[in-house]
């Protein structure tokens, strides 16, 4: 039985890996528990799947947690903030770990899941963005297994050889729905509102990276991690819109195949996937019905309306902490569009000033990265204000 820490519960990402532990009972058990500040909601999770120990990002709601846990009779041990996720992560009572936290803020437990030798299910994609050397690095030396979740890397993952050799790939093609402004000008969207941008057409995700989606931004992360997850290089790594979400993405091969991995826009195949590899389990996904699928579209990105993701190229050839600024200054950007306080075309812009301006240094470890991540949160809002 796979004993599983899901950090990040309360999210979409937690909620899927939890129906899937609900459907095959036999073959999970959830020991371990975490959410940024929704108390009740983590407490109500201990109540139902009673947790070896639970833990409240927030450090001030510990006091909550604790007496909620105790009031509901519960064994489960009460932990908050930062390094207590780290230690969690680590903790020998699970052996798997769903590493579901958005933002920087996943980091530091995702490298702490890996060191202690974990199967990781990566869910959080700033782990790789902003670390991505490190965390691989990390995974190699200490023998843990990186399963990605996004629906994107989780199909190349699939369509690889066996061992996840490259011999023979000639390019990874990374699917995009092309978000709710697809065909959009950028006239058109100068004065969308939040709403509108978390509007996804297919995918049902939280608000950052919904908005993340109609930046194009999203994609522009997913090349950034492909480029570390698999070792290829940026070149090597292109991008369609394909707005069906049916094919999520695929391997070109030297002798001219191109394996693709397809079926219904939802998660839980994906995370089934990484629970269950090498085995292949129920996730609770319809069957692909090719009869009534209708066509399958694919197009070049418009990266003169959605700058975003040729900024994520960028990043790439500069290295170092290139993509960690991309990736702080981003989030600043999308937090600011989100409250009201930037337009939707302000946040690339507000992304290109940050990484244009702010000086490069090596990827050298966590500490020059979070301190790359720090000033670029302060310059992006500056600008900002």
């Amino acid at each position: 039985m796979k004993t599983l820490c899901l950090l990040g519960a309360t999210g979409s990402i937690g909620q899927s890996t939890l129906k899937l532990v609900d459907q095959h009972p036999d073959l999970f058990r959830i020991t371990a528990l975490s959410a940024h500040t929704q108390v009740d909601a983590l407490i109500d999770l201990c109540r139902r799947y009673r947790p070896v120990q639970a833990c409240i990002a927030d450090p001030g709601l510990f006091t909550e947690l604790r007496n909620g846990l105790s009031a509901a009779g519960l064994n489960t041990t009460p932990l908050a903030g930062p390094e207590s996720l780290e230690h969690m992560a680590a903790d020998s009572s699970s052996n798997t770990v769903i590493a579901a936290i958005v933002g920087a803020a996943g980091v530091a437990s995702t490298l702490s899941a890996a060191r202690a030798g974990k199967r990781i299910l990566l869910a959080n994609k700033e782990s790789i963005v902003l670390a991505g050397q490190l965390l691989m690095q990390t995974v190699a030396a200490h023998g843990a297994q990186l399963f990605p979740v996004d629906s994107e890397h989780n199909a190349i993952f699939q369509c690889l050889p066996a061992g996840g050799g490259r011999d023979g790939v000639r390019r990874l093609i990374l699917t995009a729905s092309g978000g709710p402004f697809l065909g959009k000008s950028r006239a058109d969207l100068a004065t969308i509102t939040p709403e509108q941008a978390c509007r996804h057409p297919k995918w049902s995700m939280g608000r950052k990276i919904s908005v993340d989606s109609a930046t194009l931004m999203n994609k522009g992360l997913e090349v950034i991690e492909a480029h570390h997850l698999f070792g290829m290089p940026a070149e090597a790594i292109e991008v369609v819109v394909h707005p069906q979400s049916i094919v999520h993405s695929m391997v070109d091969y030297r002798d001219g195949s191109v394996l693709a991995q397809m079926g219904e826009p939802d998660m839980r195949t994906a995370i089934a996937y990484g629970l269950s590899y090498p085995d292949r389990i129920d996730s609770g996904v319809k069957a692909l019905d090719f009869r009534n699928l209708g066509h399958l579209e694919f197009q070049a990105p418009d990266t003169l309306t959605f700058p975003c993701l040729s900024l994520a190229y960028t990043a790439i050839g500069r290295g170092g902490n290139a993509p960690a600024v991309l990736n702080a200054a981003n989030e600043v950007a999308v937090m600011a569009f989100l409250e009201g306080r930037l337009p939707f075309l302000g946040i690339a812009d507000i992304v290109a000033q940050t990484l244009d301006t702010l000086a490069w240094e090596p990827a050298a470890d966590l500490a020059v990265l979070m301190a790359s991540d720090a000033e670029a949160r302060r310059f992006a809002n500056h600008r900002i204000h």
